[in-house]
């Protein structure tokens, strides 16, 4: 299936691992142009190397979408180097899940800094530059517990969930330019993160990730690239009349649509 995508240029947040790597690798194999950023450098050029050496075309620039200034330098090289910006993949973002008394003020903000205003200020740098072209798409990644939080799970759940509005909202103020605005909301997915946490529990990954599947009923944790082929959905022609969505991909695990 054709999905459009050849010539279009992506920017993805948190592009060097996990679900981000996954997107940039299908959205070039697509055809598109991508740039990818990430605060490890080291990292993000290992995934930029397997990005050219599978025929990609991609610029790796590092940057910390907690700091606005990376934000802006980060969007305003993607188009000084592509020329243009069709698809902005807001991905950066970690698990941060802790019971509410145990979080202090420090841990809130730095939470809502990475992946709420981590996600605002790159569409705000984004979005002018897609107006002026007629169009883009802007795609959130968020977490399925934002929609039904769980005990001991902020304040990640309160910083995807406000995510999901910013999603919402936006869709409709960009509906008119033609930018389309949509969230996918991900279960468990392998990850280099999972893989460090369970480490730190004595753990190997494979043992991890088969006490995570017993409570998915798809009976498994997720891999990056079946996010990353929704992603790439969403960011295609095949998606022309999706906006305002928040998808699942998450085995069936939430109780929620």
């Amino acid at each position: 299936m054709e999905l459009g995508l050849r010539g279009k240029v992506a920017a993805i947040t948190g592009g060097s691992e996990g679900i981000g790597r996954a997107a940039a690798m299908r959205l070039a194999r697509e055809g598109a142009k991508v740039a990818i950023c990430a605060r490890r450098q080291d990292v993000l050029m290992q995934t930029a190397d397997e990005i050219k050496a599978a025929g990609g075309e991609v610029l790796a620039v590092p940057a910390d979408v907690t700091k606005p200034a990376d934000i802006q330098n980060f969007i305003e090289e993607t188009v000084r180097h592509f020329g243009r910006l069709d698809i902005l993949v807001n991905n950066a973002g970690t698990s941060n899940a802790h019971p509410f008394e145990s979080i202090d003020d420090e841990v809130w903000s730095a939470d809502l800094e990475l992946k709420l205003f981590g996600a605002i200020r790159a569409s705000r740098a984004a979005i002018p530059h897609m107006k002026r072209q007629g169009g883009g798409r802007i795609i959130n990644i968020t977490m399925v517990g934002a929609k039904q939080p769980g005990a001991r799970s902020l304040p990640t759940t309160v910083s995807r969930a406000a995510g999901i509005a910013l999603t919402k909202a936006l869709s409709r103020d960009m509906a008119e330019h033609n930018i389309l605005v949509n969230t996918v909301c991900v279960g468990l997915i392998k990850s280099g993160q999972q893989e460090r946490g369970a480490a730190r529990r004595g753990l190997s990954p494979a043992q991890a990730y088969e006490q995570m599947g017993k409570n998915i009923p798809l009976g498994r944790v997720g891999e990056a690239e079946e996010a990353a082929n929704v992603i790439t959905f969403l960011a295609s022609d095949a998606a022309s009349y999706v906006t305002g969505a928040s998808i699942n991909v998450d085995g069936g695990m939430s109780g929620v649509v």
